[in-house]
């Protein structure tokens, strides 16, 4: 194989330096080598590489101030971070630093060779970017996703920075927002786009199956194992893992897929062998994060792992000013789906689809207008076409619980609703202790003390909140 993307090896160590720098040669790419983050600078600008592989440990500059210098250069490389065992923590902040990937040292020659190859073709997948951009700013639209809210316009912005590289994501909001459409986009925006992606379920999956279904198992594994059997991980390979409900996968099985994350290698049920694998995991959830790892349904060692990024999805209630363009969208792809004719909706009953609160966000929308679609076949829809009663009842509907809210169950008691207001509050300044405790109205003492109280996982949840 010959390949003309050139790579730049950074490594303080000579002896390291020479053994990547020929092993990666021997792969077909141009290679060039810098002793540290002030000489790869200089390399960089003159030679122009593709890809940087850097250590993180160097004298002068270190690999996380490389990555820093690198951003202001705004050249694009993808950078793959050199990490010595034990340190994951270093690798995640690179990670949010815009580092494409990590490999821990020994390095794995396989698992290098492949994150390479995925990282050379991040630059076509960015030249599609920004045709995608392109259409984004005229038509409002993001693959599945259509919105020019303000609220949309971020998160957009967000998917777009994210979606090239290899980073775990964390998506969040209401049952029915789209958080499954934003994994998918981030696929289909991704190098790994040509293949797999694969969609799981947590809470849809009984507790006794769930690590089967997710790390496969071997013949014999367990009463029942007649064959062997692939998990969710290996259908997945080379492409992109979706772990939806995060939050309901037992605590014993979060920790296996913790182990996963960080060695990048896999186990079936059953078997005694180790496999490398190269899956970017994706995660989503309904409810608080922070809140799960209070209450003990989330690890958070796994929540820091995961959420490298947060992509919240806004409620519909939240940007209505969408709503024309989302039913708009709806209508083309029911009519393709239904082979109907309809050319749009009257006034009358936009008007009432915009005065709706939509508890069930866009779900409930798409099945809304995918009723009234089947119903009329062609022309315009009309107030008739929507389910009986629909807008009568919804001032006597109880109010869906608002995101600056908390649900707290008939039973529970004064700490356990002390605590979920605490972190609610903390959540919704985005983790500024100062200001959270101006809401609460204590003193930034006293916040200090309660979050020590609720002990180390909420300590650990909390290691990015800011004093100002």
């Amino acid at each position: 194989m010959t390949n003309q993307e050139k790579v730049l090896i950074v490594e303080d160590e000579p002896h390291a330096l020479t053994g990547l720098a020929e092993l990666v040669a021997g792969w077909g790419y141009r290679t060039d080598t810098a002793r540290d983050g002030v000489e790869a600078l200089e390399k960089v600008r003159i030679w122009q590489p593709g890809i940087v592989v850097t250590d993180l440990k160097m004298p002068r500059m270190d690999g996380l101030d490389l990555l820093e210098r690198l951003g202001e250069l705004n050249q694009n490389q993808a950078v793959v971070v050199l990490t010595a065992q034990g340190s994951i923590e270093a690798a995640v902040d690179a990670m949010k630093l815009g580092a494409y990937d990590f490999i821990q040292k020994p390095v794995d020659a396989a698992r290098l060779r492949q994150i390479l190859s995925n990282a050379s073709r991040q630059r076509e997948t960015e030249r599609e970017l920004e045709v995608t951009r392109r259409k984004l700013r005229d038509t409002g639209l993001l693959g599945p996703l259509v919105g020019s809210s303000k609220k949309m316009q971020e998160v957009f912005a967000l998917i777009e920075r994210i979606a090239p590289s290899n980073v775990s994501v964390l998506i969040t909001g209401e049952s029915g927002t789209g958080k499954e459409l934003v994994a998918r986009t981030l696929h289909a925006l991704s190098p790994r786009k040509a293949r797999p992606f694969v969609a799981v379920n947590c809470a849809a999956i009984p507790e006794t199956l769930i690590e089967s279904e997710i790390f496969g198992h071997e013949k014999g594994a367990f009463t029942g194992a007649m064959e062997r059997r692939a998990g969710c991980f290996e259908l997945a390979e080379e492409g992109t893992l979706l772990l939806d409900e995060i939050g309901e996968m037992p605590i014993g099985t979060q920790a296996k897929l913790l182990r996963v994350l960080e060695e990048r290698t896999l186990r079936r049920l059953g078997s005694k062998i180790e496999s490398p694998v190269d899956v970017r995991v994706l995660a989503a959830t309904n409810k608080s994060p922070s809140v799960a790892v209070a209450d003990g349904h989330l690890r958070a060692d796994l929540f820091y792992r995961l959420n490298v990024f947060n992509i919240h999805m806004p409620p519909l209630r939240e940007h209505k000013e969408d709503i024309p363009a989302i039913v708009e969208s709806m209508i083309d792809d029911m009519n393709r789906k239904h082979d109907r004719q309809i050319t749009g909706v009257d006034n009358e009953m936009l008007r009432q689809l915009m005065a709706s609160d939509w508890p069930g966000n866009v779900r409930e929308l798409r099945n809304t207008i995918e009723r009234a679609v089947i119903l009329a076949g062609e022309g315009l829809l009309e107030s008739r076409h929507l389910p009986p009663g629909f807008g009568k009842s919804i001032d006597n509907v109880e109010s869906p619980l608002r995101e600056n809210a908390i649900c707290i169950e008939i039973g529970s008691t004064i700490d356990h609703a002390e605590r979920l207001l605490i972190l609610k509050t903390l959540e919704s300044h985005g983790n500024n202790k100062t200001r959270a405790a101006e809401t609460l109205g204590i003193s930034l003492k006293t916040l200090h003390n309660k979050l020590k109280e609720y002990g180390s996982s909420v300590a650990e949840t909390a290691s990015d909140i800011t004093e100002e």
